[in-house]
């Protein structure tokens, strides 16, 4: 009666052994992917200019687009 109740019936527990590697490779990709996604989020945020004026790239930023004289008439009357 002892071995009925002590019976495994969920099947062999101690097959393969893969599970346990298998999810450190899987964790260890996950923190390798962050780590890259840090760096570059980081790079891109240095390459921004420190403030914005009125929603757009300040004018003396090295990253401001350049725009010629035609394409503001209102400074030119001044």
């Amino acid at each position: 009666m002892t071995w009925i109740l002590a019976d495994n019936s969920f099947g062999d527990t101690r097959g393969g052994g893969l599970a346990g590697p298998t999810g450190l490779v899987v964790i260890l990709l996950l923190v390798v992917g962050t780590i890259f996604l840090i760096r570059s989020m980081n790079s891109r945020l240095r390459r921004l200019p420190e403030r914005f004026v009125d929603g757009s790239i300040a004018e003396n930023s090295e990253t401001a687009p350049r725009t010629d004289d035609a394409a503001r008439p209102d400074e030119k009357a001044n």
